[in-house]
C-alpha cells in the first residue's frame, strides 16, 4: 500500500503547522513530531510547505516570525517566509546510465552509491594511497585551528562548532594539485577555473564539525563580499586522505545517511540553491578513536579568482 496516497492533509492539520510557525517552533522539530504521529516524511513536508504558502498569500502584512531570532521557524527553514531562490546549475557527474566506473581523465573512479534528494555521490578510487600521502605531508606544516567563513563580516573566523586544524592550498600550487584539481573537474563536469583551492584538515579524537550549510546565507551581511569571488558555492567533493579507528564519518542528517570515511574515497554533493530544501546540511562526526583527514574542495557558480 502507498502510505503516502492514503495521508490526506486536514483543515485541523493545516491550522496546527500555522501555530507553530507562529510560536516559532523549528521546522525540524514540527517535522519530527508529525513523523512521530505517523506521517510520511514526504507528506509532512508537502503539508508545511504548502501550509505556509497558502498562510503568507493570504496575510501578506504581517508574514510569520519565529519568536527567538537565533532559532529560524517553520516558515524560515521551508522558504516560505522569504521568496525561495531560484535554482542554478550544478556540476553533475555522467551518471544518467548508471555506470559503475567513471572515467577521471588520469584515473578510473568507483560510482560507490547515487542519492538524487539530496545530490550525493560516494566515490571509490578517487585517490591513490601515494596521494593521500603526500597531500597530508604537504599539508602538515602549515596546520592551524579551521577557521569558517564569517558571513556577517565576510571574513574568516573561530567557530565552536568546528574543532579540527586545517590549511588552504591555492589552486594549481603543486603538480600534485594539479593532477587532482584536473580529475576532479572531469569527474563533475565542471569548469577546473570554478574551484576553491583544496583545503586540508585534519580531526583528532573527540574533534568534529557539527551539521551545516556549504553555501553562504544570502540573509547574513557580508555575503555580497563573499561572493564577488566566483558566486556561490553550489557542490562540494570530500576526499578521505587516511582511515580513523572510529568515528568521522560524513553525515547528512536530512536523509540519515552516513558516509565512511575510507582512504581514497570522495563523497560528491551539490546544492542549487542557497536554503535548506536542497537538503545538504551535513556534518563530521566526532572523530571517535585514531585521527582522520580529510581535503575539502569547494565548487563556485564562475570563476574563482
Amino acid at each position: 500500500m502507498n502510505t503516502r496516497s492514503h495521508q490526506q492533509i486536514t483543515p485541523e492539520l493545516r491550522a496546527w503547522i500555522v501555530a507553530q510557525a507562529q510560536a516559532g517552533q523549528p521546522a525540524e522539530a514540527v517535522l519530527q513530531a508529525m513523523k512521530a504521529s505517523g506521517w510520511d516524511e514526504d507528506v509532512a513536508i508537502d503539508a508545511m510547505e504548502s501550509t505556509l504558502r497558502a498562510h503568507l498569500a493570504s496575510q501578506p502584512a504581517t508574514p510569520v516570525q519565529p519568536s527567538a531570532p537565533a532559532q529560524p521557524s517553520v516558515a524560515a527553514q521551508s522558504g516560505e517566509a522569504t521568496q525561495q531562490p531560484t535554482g542554478v546549475p550544478v556540476p553533475e557527474p555522467a551518471l544518467s546510465e548508471s555506470p559503475l566506473y567513471l572515467d577521471a581523465g588520469d584515473r578510473r573512479v568507483y560510482v560507490l552509491q547515487s542519492m538524487r534528494n539530496p545530490r550525493v555521490v560516494v566515490f571509490g578510487n578517487l585517490l591513490s594511497d601515494e596521494e593521500c600521502d603526500a597531500l597530508i605531508e604537504e599539508a602538515r606544516p602549515r596546520l592551524a585551528r579551521s577557521l569558517t567563513v564569517a558571513t556577517k563580516t565576510g571574513g574568516e573566523e573561530l567557530n565552536d562548532d568546528r574543532t579540527s586544524n586545517g590549511m588552504f592550498f591555492q589552486r594549481g600550487e603543486s603538480e600534485l594539485l594539479r593532477r587532482i584539481e584536473a580529475r576532479l573537474a572531469t569527474l563533475v563536469n565542471w569548469p577546473l577555473e570554478n574551484g576553491e583551492g583544496l583545503q586540508v584538515l585534519q580531526y583528532r579524537p573527540g574533534a568534529e564539525y557539527k551539521p551545516h550549510y556549504d553555501y553562504f546565507d544570502p540573509a547574513e551581511p557580508g555575503t555580497p563580499t563573499i561572493l564577488k569571488r566566483g558566486g556561490q558555492r553550489v557542490a562540494t567533493i570530500i576526499l578521505y586522505l587516511n582511515e580513523p579507528e572510529r568515528g568521522g564519518g560524513t553525515t547528512f542528517p536530512d536523509v540519515q545517511l552516513e558516509v565512511a570515511p575510507k582512504r581514497g574515497h570522495g563523497v560528491f554533493f551539490s546544492y542549487d540553491r542557497a536554503h535548506p530544501s536542497t537538503r545538504s546540511l551535513h556534518g563530521g562526526a566526532p572523530v571517535l578513536a585514531g585521527e582522520k583527514w580529510i581535503a575539502t574542495k569547494w565548487l563556485r557558480e564562475r570563476r574563482f579568482d
